[in-house]
């Protein structure tokens, strides 16, 4: 009889082991599919399932971020303006990603069926709000007003799409450029620092506050808008732009692939009798930037302070065009 009770013990100890065995195999294929969490620029904590591949986000900076770290086929769709080159520097890039998109419905975003949304700080509440209702994942990234919120996002982006090295990567090639940059331009006297005025077909941008403003301080310029007191989000007068007199106009190229008159924008002021007295009007000192770098809120940035450079500094800071700072793999 005890012979019988002790088998019984023993096979009950193995079953218990092989059950124990099994679940702890279980336990650890769903900690490796079980996906991750990445804290959003609101605070807001987002599970994602997988590493996505296929990836909405809804600002061309995003996009260009994302196409730092991932190849083209890894956006569902892409801004459309990524692939006209006055208003891009990807748009090599841009037309290879069929989908374009501007202010997409949720059900043009449902269409596309991302497995991971990427929003901007100036993406409505609501409409995060919806889309997470309607079950995808939505990561937020700050406003972008200054270099350091461009960080963040890149941060955050490459937590969220499980590229962190590669994020950590392109802040780093940032800082260098940057770097350069700062050497060469601290070499300029400050008396002989340019005094400039941003003339953009948003009216409202270019003062205190906005990323202009941040690139002009890195570029060693004097942003006029900014220095007269006129914050982000308040016009600039033609009365104010008199009393400013900068040395330097940056007019604007914006042409949104051609159906926008922009001469007849920049003429406004270029022919105005009013503004004739303006030093930089008067000495015709007037340059017309690529509006891919000097309203670029992505890693390429810096390009835009290169810009801003060679147009008040000239030669030694030229560039090429399609400048990405990128280390995806197509």
């Amino acid at each position: 009889m005890m012979n019988k009770i002790n088998n019984k013990m023993i096979l009950t100890l193995l079953l218990i082991c092989v059950c124990c065995t099994f679940l702890g195999c279980n336990n650890k294929e769903a900690t490796v599919y079980s996906g991750y969490t990445v804290i959003d620029a609101m605070g807001t904590e987002v599970h994602i399932a997988k590493k996505p591949n296929r990836i909405l986000t809804l600002a061309m900076c995003t996009d260009s971020m994302v196409l730092g770290m991932l190849p083209t086929s890894s956006l569902v769709g892409i801004n459309s303006l990524a692939d006209d080159p006055v208003s891009s520097n990807i748009s090599e890039k841009g037309k290879k990603i069929p989908q374009k998109i501007k202010e997409p419905s949720a059900e043009e975003i449902m269409a596309l069926k991302p497995d991971l949304i990427i929003a901007t700080g100036w993406t409505s509440a609501d409409k995060v709000a919806t889309m997470r209702e309607l079950g995808f994942p939505v990561v937020v990234i700050p406003l972008i007003t200054k270099l350091e919120d461009i960080k963040e996002a890149i941060t955050i982006i490459s937590q969220a799409i499980a590229e962190e090295e590669k994020g950590v990567q392109i802040i780093s090639k940032m800082d260098q450029e940057l770097n350069m940059l700062k050497e060469k331009i601290d070499k300029i006297p400050k008396e002989k620092r340019k005094k400039v005025v941003l003339l953009s077909v948003m009216t409202t941008y270019g003062g205190r506050g906005c990323l202009f403003d941040d690139m002009c301080k890195y570029a060693g310029v004097v942003n006029g808008i900014a220095d007269a007191g006129i914050k982000s989000g308040q016009t600039l007068t033609k009365e104010m732009l008199v009393k400013i007199n900068p040395d330097l106009l940056l007019m604007s190229s914006y042409n949104d692939h051609g159906s926008y008159d922009v001469s007849k924008f920049n003429n406004e002021y270029l022919e105005d009798p009013s503004l004739q007295t303006i030093n930089a009007i008067k000495t015709k000192n007037l340059k017309y930037p690529r509006e891919g770098y000097t309203y670029n809120a992505s890693q390429d940035f810096v390009y835009g302070v290169r810009e801003i450079a060679y147009d008040a500094y000239g030669e030694e800071f030229s560039q090429g065009s399609d400048n990405h700072i990128s280390f995806a793999q197509e």
